[in-house]
Order: structure tokens, then sequence, then C-alpha cells
């Protein structure tokens, strides 16, 4: 099935209507309505998970916990929504002694933007799919959704959306606050429509960047919150090197492996002191032994990744150190070069490769390392293998301008929903300097209206002097946290 421009458009326009009915929800009505979608989707998760694994390949057992998972964040934005700090309420009242002359009475805080057209990825069919983290931020922040499914798994996306709507139904919640639409011709519209108040996107650089484009060209430009992958450079000092060569080496076969390689923050680069070679490759060959190769998500994916690692291992200056193959479950490879060749080449350190490949990089001295990351683009993540005594603050230093996350003796792969989390890089890694990960998500999809000199009676509640949502407030300055209320007691939680 493919959705056409004019039922996208009635779409659209009902999603809008939704908004309309919803934007002023108290925060614990909306918070049900995120619970209530938690609730179905786990009820529905047998038949979910099984739809799932005839259209991607992927084990029962990750499915099970990606959809966990996902409903763990609908709960957890339920949570955050209820305490309200999402709305940075602050209040200025008026002041005729104010430093810059008399300041008149303003109220500002943060309001939802309207419909969000979301793209689902297709290597997480439920984390970052038709009910993952754009969409979940979306509706906590108030917004409503339209959703484009992915092709890579569009049964599981129909009755993902099923259960969705039929939960925000019976929730109560405004009849269209989420959509699902199918096909290229609608993903163009969706973009265009000038009732879309911005767009969520997991997937390509070039997808992305082709959307990005779009959504500024339009006569109304709306923001783009394009999540478009990296390479994920992991630094290992020669300190660790020494200290802990094996294990780092087991670490890094089990990270770039892991999924088959298809997760966005997979290790794609290893950094490591140089003429060690065989040893390495001796190394890997151990840690990879018991490796069980995994068709990849799509056909489509396959061939792009058979192309990516046949193109780097072509380049002049890159070797295959352990060699895998392109069967319909491919094995892992692993290519080499060397610091000489990425400054004279660049290039080199920016061919992601969506499978389970990765590149090593030996260098000469450690000295070279911040400027061997000055080669990089941005990056979802760079990682740190070093020891306690390791002098590395010129390449930490550097690492935090290219990357969004920065671990230390880690591994990039797994990224917790949690309140700190960060999820997002300078670009290419993402289209903005926000997160698509944890509670801070949610701010994406907001914006701020001040208010001036209006009556206490015709404020939104959360700049009421009285605070009815008892929200925490800043007040002339001064931070006001009121004990959390109770459901009934805020008038919502249907």
């Amino acid at each position: 099935m493919t959705t056409g421009a004019e039922e996208l458009g009635a779409v659209v326009e009902a999603a809008h209507a939704a908004f309309e009915k919803a934007r002023t929800a108290d925060p614990f009505t909306r918070a049900a309505w995120l619970e209530a979608v938690a609730t179905a989707l786990d009820a529905d998760a047998d038949a979910l998970v099984a739809l799932a694994e005839q259209e991607t390949h992927l084990t029962e057992a990750r499915l099970r916990g990606e959809l966990k998972r996902s409903t763990f964040q609908l709960r957890l934005f339920a949570d955050e929504i209820r305490r309200g700090e999402h709305f940075d309420a602050t209040i200025d009242h008026a002041d005729p002694e104010w430093g810059m002359g008399p300041r008149p009475d303003l109220r500002r805080y943060n309001v939802p933007l309207g419909v969000v057209g979301v793209f689902g990825a297709s290597n997480f069919p439920f984390a970052f799919s038709v009910m993952g983290g754009d969409s979940a931020s979306a509706l906590a922040a108030g917004c409503a959704v339209v959703h484009k499914a992915h092709d890579g798994h569009l049964q599981l996306a129909l009755r993902t959306a099923e259960v969705v709507v039929a939960a925000l139904d019976a929730a109560g919640a405004p009849s269209g606050l989420f959509a699902l639409v199918t096909g290229r011709p609608a993903a163009e519209a969706l973009v265009d429509h000038p009732m879309v108040k911005a767009i969520g996107f997991t997937g390509s650089t070039a997808g992305g960047r082709a959307l990005f484009n779009r959504a500024a060209a339009r006569p109304e430009p709306i923001p783009f919150f394009g999540e478009l992958g990296g390479i994920n450079a992991v630094f290992v000092t020669e300190n660790a090197w020494s200290a802990r060569r094996d294990e780092i080496v087991a670490g890094y076969a089990a990270s770039f492996t892991l999924g088959m390689g298809q997760f966005c923050t997979k290790p794609g680069l290893l950094f490591v002191p140089g003429g060690h070679t065989d040893t390495v490759r001796t190394a890997l060959n151990g840690a990879l032994g018991g490796f069980a190769p995994a068709p990849l998500l799509s056909d489509r994916l396959h061939e792009g990744y058979a192309g990516a690692v046949g193109h780097l291992r072509g380049t002049h200056g890159v070797e295959v150190l352990v060699e895998g193959d392109f069967a319909e479950a491919p094995s892992p490879t692993v290519l080499r070069t060397s610091a000489d060749a990425v400054r004279t080449d660049p290039s080199i350190l920016r061919q992601e490769m969506f499978g389970p490949a990765s590149l090593i990089v030996e260098y000469g001295d450690e000295s070279e390392l911040p400027a061997l990351a000055g080669l990089l683009e941005g990056q979802l993540t760079t990682t740190l293998q070093a020891e306690a005594g390791d002098d590395v603050s010129d390449l930490a230093a550097r690492l935090t301008d290219i990357s969004g996350r920065v671990l230390w003796n880690g591994w990039p792969t797994g990224v917790t929903v949690s309140y700190a989390q960060h999820h997002g890089g300078p670009y290419p890694a993402t289209s903005s300097n926000t997160t698509s990960v944890g509670t801070a998500a949610i701010r994406r999809f907001l914006r701020p209206v001040a208010y001036q000199s209006f009556p206490e009676g015709r404020l939104p509640e959360p700049v009421q002097d009285g605070n009815p949502w008892r929200v925490p407030q800043r007040v002339d300055g001064e931070w006001r946290r009121p004990a959390a209320v109770s459901a009934s007691a805020a008038g919502g939680g249907q």
C-alpha cells in the first residue's frame, strides 16, 4: 500500500486538528496517553516480535529487548513530563527598579511545535521506528505525529501503528494525534506540507541530507532533526595497548560485529600503535572465532555494505587484515592502514561500512593522535582506551569538539535511555546540536513563547503565580520546585 498525496494531506490536517485539541492537555493527561501506548505494545509483544522476525532477520531476543527499550522509554518520558521541567517556566514580575529601567511583567515557557513528521529507521524496527525515540519524544512534547513507515519492515510498522492508534483512542486522546503513512510520494509531501512544523529522521547521510535540504527549501523552512550515522573512532594509547591489548581487541571485535555491524554507533575506526600487525591479526582471528554470521537487514543494505567495503579495500594504502566475505550471512572484514596514508588521503577515515567491517589505523607515536582526530568529520561517539596516568588532555579536547558522546575505556555500541544521555554530534553525525535519545530529546519539539503584561487568569498554567500544574518555575531569578502533585489533584490522568 502507498499513501497518495491527497490522502497524506487529509492525514496531516487531521493531525493538526488533534494537536489543536491536545495542546493544552495537562502533563498528567499526556503522560497517561504515553503509558497507555506502552501498555498496549507490551500486551501485543508476541505478535509484534513475530512480524519483526519475519521482516528483519533479527533474533527474537534482540527484538524483545528493543521493544522493552521502547516501552521503557515511553514510561520514562511520561515521568519526565509529569515533573514539568521541559516547560522551562520562567516568571519575571514587573519591577520599576530594574537596572535596565522599569521592567514589565514577563512570563516565558515552552510550547509544542505542532505536527511532526517522523521517518523510521531500518536497523531498529522498534527503538527508532513507529513508536521509537522521535515519535515518543514528539508526543511527550505535546505534538501530533505523522510517521512515515520504513519499507524494510512495512507489515510490522502497520501493526505497530494500529496498536498505538487504538491505545491513544482508548485513553481519550484526540483522534488523529498519531498516524502512519507509506511510500516515497507521501514522504516528500510530508516534508512539504505547510501544517508540518518539524521533521525527525534516522537513516543514511544521503537520504537525510536530501530531506534536510527539502525542509530548508520550503517557503516556511522547518527544523530537521536528523541522525545520519558516523564512524565512531576509538583511540588506544600506547600504555593501554601494552597493558590490555588482547582485552581491547576482544572488545573491539565484539562491538563492531554486534548486530552484524548495523548499529549507528559501531566502532568503524580503531587507532593503535604500529609495528604489531601480525599480532593484531592473530588476536582478531581468535576474537572472531566464535562469530555467528546472520543475514543483513535487507538486500539493499547488503549491496551497500559490499560496495563500501570494496571501495575502501581498493583505496591506496589500505590492505586486508582479516578477510571476510559477502555471503548472504557475511563474515567480518577488518582492514588496515597507516597514519601516513590517512594524512595523505583523509577520505579513508570517512567511509562508513554499514555491516560487520571496520578499519584499523596504525600510528607511529601517540603525539600524532590529536592531529589524526582532527582529520575526522563529526561523530556520534568517540572513545578513549587509556590508562589512569596517561596525559590525553589534548586528544580528549579534540574529541569533545567533534563528537556528541566521549567514552573512557568502553565501547560505543549500546545507547541507554536516560536523563544525561546525548545521542547526536556535529554534522554529518546529525543535522543539529540536539539528542535523539534520552529525556532531553523532548525539547527538540518545543519552542519558547513569552507573555508580557497578561492578566493572571489569561496566562497558561505553567506560568501562573498559582502554578496549578505544580511545575518548577524560575521566579525573579530564583528556582521554585513544588512538591509533586498527584494526577487527580492536577485534574488529569484520564
